[in-house]
């Protein structure tokens, strides 16, 4: 699977010297990651870059066998799906929930059709054999619809960047449920492309369409009814049992979730759906053995899948093939940041109220690409799909616009907008100090848009890992409960960090 050129290095390919060479990597990417956090660049772009040094075109790795590297990147996916989906709270994504779906299946399709438009009217044959077809157009615009759960999750964590009118968890729900939908529609165009090959005539042609509409509709019932049933199976097998220690319980949560994911492929699902469902309903199991535990072991085997996955996939570019198709490529990018992503968005949040026309632009803004986009690009490569080596080259190029523009800008964009918890630099805390290990303090002055809701603590809904613990009104300083009354001008002190509930 992977080939070191010996002229370039004097060694031989033994399994020990790519585990060697694989450990370099990693330990130089992981220290890379380190000092970008600190100046805003995404983990995740860091990876790919030194996967891209490591390359063919860099120091040399050649990786031969596409087949693996697309089982062993979709596996990663699985990793960084069950991750976020143990995560999602239920009590929060519950008020938001219906705008997540709408944001992760519409916003999704009408990306879609405004980026396929564009690619067929403007573009065409100028990127290869993807945009001799409006079906083709519309796949390299589907293979790009996703937003990557990964960058997302990543970024909004590691800055610990807490957003007003509980976007955070519509962005986590949006950017974790997306993925499933861009990659069910991936197989259906490829699917149709190779049917309609094979069939003439406009009966044909719409007996093709309708079926994969069918197919489309039946992924996403299997998916969803095999998550919902094995969730709902291991939340009470998990209540149970009983293991004798706390890491056999993470194994077992991992088994189940992707015994998910095969059993509702096996039948005809999506398989990320189903584990993503799954991964839900057991991270919101009220008397989870060892809650904190799992979620320690699930953070760091994402880490390591997110890792492995962009430096894999890095490896896999060839920047000496992107030339001709740059300009194209950033074209496309560009469209998709500014126009058809908001336009997406905002017009699938119409039917919605609750979220200003700020946070829907905001919303629009996170549509950071990954490694979801890439791997959906080498599944057509694999699939021999005409143009799937352009399609590739434009989906990696249009991955790293995003995540070096939109990742380094999500917090400045967020205070310009008035979207940011802690968006003003001095925290009046009134010498209050707590351990690092127990997150920030910081403060926030109550106005009308939040008692817009209600006007008690409870009604503010504040987002996962964010506590009250004092409330200064006037001169008056007051302990703080779930019914306790609100008004303009009161100052919270606010904790934001992890929380075991």
């Amino acid at each position: 699977m992977m080939i070191i050129p010996l002229s370039i290095f004097n060694i031989d390919l033994s399994t020990g010297n790519i585990i060697l060479f694989t450990s370099l990597l990693m330990f130089v990417a992981i220290l890379l990651a380190k000092v970008g956090i600190k100046y805003g660049v995404p983990a995740m772009l860091l990876f790919l870059l030194i996967g891209m040094l490591a390359g063919e075109d860099g120091i040399g790795i050649r990786i031969d066998n596409l087949h693996v590297t697309e089982f062993l990147g979709h596996l990663a996916m699985t990793i960084i799906l069950l991750s976020g989906g143990l995560e999602t709270s239920l009590e929060e994504t519950r008020p938001i929930i219906r705008k997540g779906i709408s944001m992760s299946t519409l916003g999704v399709f009408l990306t879609i059709v405004i980026t396929g438009s564009f690619i067929w009217f403007v573009l065409g044959e100028r990127i290869g054999g993807a945009g001799k077809t409006l079906m083709g157009c519309m796949l390299l615009a589907t293979v790009m619809s996703s937003t990557d759960s990964a960058s997302v999750f990543s970024i909004l964590r590691s800055r610990r960047l807490t957003l007003r009118e509980n976007l955070g968890p519509l962005l986590e729900l949006e950017s974790g449920s997306n993925d499933p939908m861009a990659y069910v529609l991936t197989i259906l165009l490829v699917q149709i492309m190779e049917s309609l090959e094979s069939v003439s005539g406009i009966s044909g042609t719409w007996h093709i369409i309708l079926l994969g509409i069918w197919i489309l509709f039946k992924q996403i019932i299997i998916g969803f009814g095999v998550g919902m049933a094995l969730g709902h199976a291991a939340r009470w097998l998990l209540t149970r049992i009983s293991l004798s220690s706390s890491p056999m319980y993470s194994i077992l949560i991992l088994s189940i979730t992707l015994f998910s994911n095969g059993a509702a492929s096996f039948m005809g699902g999506n398989g990320l759906l189903a584990l993503y469902i799954t991964a839900i309903i057991i991270g919101n199991t009220k008397d989870l053995p060892h809650r904190k535990n799992i979620l320690l072991f699930s953070e760091g085997i994402t880490w390591l899948a997110q890792l492995m996955m962009f430096l894999l996939l890095g490896l896999l570019a060839k920047p000496s093939e992107m030339g001709k198709i740059m300009g194209p490529a950033l074209l496309i990018g560009l469209f998709i940041m500014m126009i058809a992503r908001p336009a997406g968005i905002i017009l699938s949040l119409l039917p919605f109220r609750g979220l200003t026309f700020r946070a829907k632009l905001l919303a629009s803004w996170v549509g950071l690409k990954g490694a979801g986009p890439i791997l959906f690009a080498l599944y057509t490569v694999l699939e021999g799909v005409d143009g799937s080596s352009e399609i590739f080259n434009i989906v990696f190029v249009i991955t790293l616009l995003p995540l070096l523009v939109q990742g380094m800008t999500l917090s400045p964009m967020a205070r310009l907008l008035n979207l940011s918890i802690d968006d003003d630099p001095e925290v009046m805390t009134f010498g209050m100090e707590i351990p690092e290990e127990m997150g920030m303090l910081r403060d926030h002055v109550v106005s009308e848009q939040d008692l817009t809701g209600g006007d008690t603590l409870r009604d503010l809904r504040l987002p996962h890992g964010i506590r009250v613990v004092m409330v200064r009104r006037d001169n008056r300083y007051l302990v703080p409960h779930g019914s306790m009354k609100l008004m303009v001008g009161d100052m919270l002190i606010l904790i934001l960090g992890d929380s075991d509930d």
